[in-house]
């Protein structure tokens, strides 16, 4: 008798064209770009804004908190919510919820309003970088699949070497609002080229909301976690008040702020490119080395921060933290078990959690009358803290190591 051998259907994915690719992720990647564009925006808009709103630089930053609370929040919320959906219907409409969260930011009223719109922007942020880098990993050949989640992230590097001087440079030429009414419309276009290039069926198996939270919910995760939301608090300490430290202790024309934050993306470019290489030749050792870098480089911020050519060094060696997002999220896929998505989308709420805590933390400072370069020894403290718990998730790798090497062998 002939037996036939069952038919082998190529996937959606494997159907796909390196140019259909290639637009797919130059869609996800401009994703990126507007999330990080409005994530960074306020920073850069601290002058405008606090002339526009009559309130203070420490409130402020209390928006940048509200956002970074927003992603929090929202990461896990909307990525166990969301896991039974198809990965296009999920990415549309959190480019959508995108969208209008920075409408209502653009068109908020009072200080107050806009407290609240910006932690409803900030909602999506997590779950769309999470289903993104799922996405480009569907769709890309095994050996590509790195680089296509490094372009899924690019975008956000590249919202904060050209996205966020442009929107300062906006917002000082127009008005702020105008920055996230602009960046809206680029969350919209993001949903209109994925809604056309993305194909449906581009899906992984279904995990059960249930069975992710218990794989998540191990102390080598949340300590992975920790690291970031604490670690990398000072970066944002820092960076949130660049502009009133430039105008006030560099004493420098507002033209020059743009080019201050560009220093933050510069030094995130080559981050990116070194945590990679760290995490390659050290695994999560490569923590220690870059939070060591950080503690070196925020406490020398304010001497650097009294001339122009220092206090732009200052910003690219302290926006070389950025190399601790690759370590941290290289392994957390090391870690997670079945939570990758979960995981992947709580990457960002960590870093975000960090985005929340260094203007606060900054902000209380200041208000303390410590002086605005009292950010950079804030941030020191963050990244030393963030240091033992580094210390701590080492311990705790020894001891299971340990564990496993005396079970009896079956």
């Amino acid at each position: 008798m002939d037996v036939t051998p069952p038919v082998s259907f190529p996937s959606v994915a494997d159907q796909l064209t390196a140019r259909q690719i290639g637009l797919i992720l130059f869609a996800l990647t401009l994703g990126g770009f507007a999330i990080g564009t409005s994530e960074f925006a306020s920073m850069g808009l601290m002058p405008n804004m606090v002339a526009s709103l009559g309130v203070t630089e420490p409130q402020v930053g209390h928006l940048i908190s509200a956002y970074a609370l927003g992603v929090v929040v929202g990461a896990p919320l909307l990525a166990i919510l969301g896991a039974s959906w198809k990965r296009k219907t999920l990415l549309l409409a959190l480019m959508g919820f995108y969208a209008l969260g920075n409408l209502a930011s653009a068109l908020g009223p009072t200080y107050e309003s806009l407290l609240v719109f910006r932690f409803i922007a900030g909602l999506p942020h997590g779950a769309y970088f999470g289903v993104a880098a799922l996405t480009a990993v569907a769709i890309s050949p095994p050996n590509k699949r790195g680089r296509a989640v490094s372009l899924v992230m690019l975008g956000l590097t590249l919202a904060i070497l050209i996205g966020n001087p442009l929107a300062t440079w906006l917002g000082q030429v127009i008005d702020w609002r105008w920055v996230f009414a602009f960046v809206a419309i680029i969350a919209l276009a993001t949903g209109l080229l994925l809604a056309i290039w993305l194909p449906v069926g581009i899906d992984g198996p279904k995990a059960r909301p249930l069975d992710e939270l218990r794989a998540f919910n191990r102390v080598p995760v949340w300590q992975a976690l920790g690291i970031g939301a604490i670690g990398f608090a000072g970066m944002f300490c820092v960076f949130s008040y660049l502009a009133p430290t430039m105008l006030d202790v560099t004493r420098v024309s507002p033209a020059w702020i743009p080019l201050g934050l560009a220093g933050f993306g510069v030094g995130g470019v080559i981050g990116n490119f070194v945590g990679g290489w760290l995490f390659d030749r050290f695994q999560l050792r490569g923590a220690w080395m870059v939070l060591a870098w950080a503690i070196v480089a925020l406490l020398l911020f304010p001497w650097l921060a009294t001339t122009l050519p220092t206090i732009l060094l200052a910003t690219v060696a302290i926006g070389l933290m950025g190399a601790l997002g690759p370590i941290l999220q290289s392994h957390l896929m090391d870690v997670a078990g079945d939570a990758q998505t979960l995981a992947a989308a709580s990457h960002h709420a960590a870093f975000n959690t960090a985005n929340a805590l260094g203007p606060w933390l900054g902000g209380m400072a200041i208000t303390a009358g410590l002086g605005w370069t009292s950010t950079g020894y804030v941030g020191a403290a963050t990244a030393v803290v963030g240091l033992l718990v580094y210390a701590w998730a080492r311990h705790t790798a020894r001891a299971e190591a340990t564990a496993l090497a005396c079970e009896p062998s079956r």
